[in-house]
């Protein structure tokens, strides 16, 4: 092959490339917008749809878990006073 010609198919092979390296980045930030678009999506659909956030979950689930020990800890004292009225009634 003569040098000249040799040198236009490289520069294609060069052009080819550059092309599908810039369309591989096109096609990744199309990707990346796709991406945030979707989640802004999925969190205004939750939103309109008054699901509570992972952090008010956790934090009404601990208020219930306090609420559950304060009341088997008053039952305790309850059932303690109880047996002792009927020690004192007998």
């Amino acid at each position: 092959m003569p040098e000249t010609h040799m040198q236009t198919r490289n520069k294609i092979f060069d052009d080819i490339s550059q092309l599908m390296t810039n369309a591989m980045g096109v096609a990744q930030g199309a990707k990346g917008e796709a991406d945030n678009a979707m989640k802004s999506m999925i969190d205004r659909w939750l939103a309109d749809r008054d699901f509570v956030t992972r952090e008010e979950f956790d934090a009404v689930r601990a208020m219930a878990q306090k609420a559950r020990e304060e009341n088997q800890a008053l039952k305790a004292r309850l059932d303690a006073l109880e047996a002792a009225a009927e020690k004192t009634a007998k």
